[in-house]
């Protein structure tokens, strides 16, 4: 395999890699028999116990229990590639997806003489830390600047739409976007980091990487609810993953989405905390802020963490336990028309800079450039996203700490079979 080290050649070894990659070079299949051949070969008939399943009618990554870490990647393809380019693509991240969950390097070694290294070796003998790898398609994929650069402009999803400015919004276009997306989740932030780092050199001359953002969750002890840099619970509210009647309902796309049965929408917004602003505010306008208790994560005026919330209910004076602009009420399905989506966000934090405030005391100096990394997964973000984050943005409390600096929306296909790739139904027709 020497023509790896040859840099002009890589559109001929991505596209040779479509074919390749069912032959066994990436680790890819032929069907059920080669999948099982494949198997066989790595030694790896059996998932080790801390790996996620690859394959299946959805991609992992989206009802998977939260791993601790994320890393993600939006990339932009290249002007010159061609549809055969990015098939060949898809094939090749399908396989090294799959081998990468197992705890294998994306490319099967072919030996020392090698000139170009097929792995970057950061996770040779790590164990596969639950990763799981989900991929989505922007709408860039489907044209760019009026372009259909690869016949797919006819196939881009009603639902795929462009996310509306919402008020307040302060983005950061070079952070935002993408044609491509991967995010990764383990348990081991340099098991998700290999794992994107692999997939964007397989891209190379093909797709680039755009921007990435690393983030972090911690559950309580034993497994719970994670909480966000505000110190509260984030995700209460969530539809239980374990409903598939929920699932069907408001994730997985149903009929309606043609070659996205099966798939999701995911909606993706860094949003900046200023933490040093909220760490001088007093407890219980904190609650009032969010509308849970800080320490049970319980609605006000209620006990437990996941009893339904009493949006009529009103103190002594006839005032709403919970406030009428109290984050959590504000986004509750019975102030959306019963709209839901399922959050799966992250903590980040990339340091501190100057940043000014927008709401008093209007601080301007160094702070914390930290907050959360927002990750929604919805059947349809017009009924999903855009109708809650538009009432959220004209009226939540929790308005004066943050801000909304960057966004992407993407298409996450339904998952992949042994011997397919991710997208395939996209492309199944023309």
């Amino acid at each position: 395999m020497s023509h790896l080290s040859k840099p002009s050649s890589r559109r001929g070894f991505l596209q040779a890699g479509g074919a390749l990659a069912l032959a066994g070079c990436f680790g890819g299949f032929s069907g059920a028999a080669a999948a099982a051949g494949s198997l066989a070969q790595t030694g790896a008939a059996k998932l080790p116990k801390d790996a996620e399943p690859f394959y299946g009618a959805h991609q992992g990554g989206i009802l998977t229990p939260q791993q601790q870490n994320s890393y993600f990647a939006a990339l932009d393809i290249a002007d010159t590639v061609k549809r055969e380019d990015l098939i060949a693509l898809l094939r090749a991240w399908t396989s090294a997806a799959d081998r990468l969950s197992r705890g294998l390097p994306a490319r099967a070694l072919s030996g020392q003489g090698d000139k170009a290294p097929l792995d970057s070796g950061e996770a040779f003998g790590l164990s596969p830390a639950r990763l799981t790898l989900t991929f989505g398609f922007g709408p860039g994929l489907f044209s760019k600047n009026g372009v259909d650069r690869f016949g797919l402009a006819a196939r881009r999803p009603e639902a795929l739409v462009d996310l509306p400015k919402f008020n307040g919004d302060q983005l950061v276009p070079e952070k935002s976007g993408g044609d491509l997306s991967i995010q990764a989740c383990a348990d081991d932030p340099q098991v998700a980091f290999h794992a994107v780092r692999q997939l964007a050199a397989l891209a190379d001359g093909i797709a680039s990487v755009r921007w990435v953002q690393t983030g972090f969750a911690s559950g309580a002890p034993g497994g719970g609810t994670p909480r966000n840099l505000m110190g509260f619970k984030d995700g209460t509210n969530n539809p239980s993953p374990k409903d598939p009647a929920l699932m069907n309902q408001f994730i997985w796309v149903g009929d309606e989405g043609g070659w996205m049965k099966g798939g999701s929408y995911l909606v993706a917004r860094r949003i900046r905390i200023a933490l040093e602003h909220w760490d001088k505010t007093e407890l219980g306008f904190q609650q009032e802020v969010v509308g849970r208790y800080k320490d049970s994560g319980a609605p006000l005026g209620q006990k437990h963490e996941f009893e339904p919330m009493k949006l009529s209910a009103v103190d002594k004076d006839g005032n709403p336990v919970i406030p009428d602009s109290a984050h959590s009420r504000v986004a509750s399905p019975q102030e959306n028309d019963g709209a839901r989506i399922l959050r799966r966000a992250y903590s980040y934090n990339n340091g501190a800079d100057f940043t000014a405030e927008r709401w008093p005391p209007w601080h301007q100096g160094i702070e914390y450039d930290a907050g959360l990394f927002f990750l929604a997964y919805q059947r349809d973000p017009r009924s999903g996203f855009i109708r809650i984050n538009k009432k959220l943005a004209a009226i939540d409390m929790m308005n004066q700490y943050t801000t909304h600096v960057a966004s992407a929306i993407f298409a996450c296909p339904p998952g992949a079979r042994p011997g397919g790739y991710i997208g395939e139904t996209l492309f199944a027709q023309r």
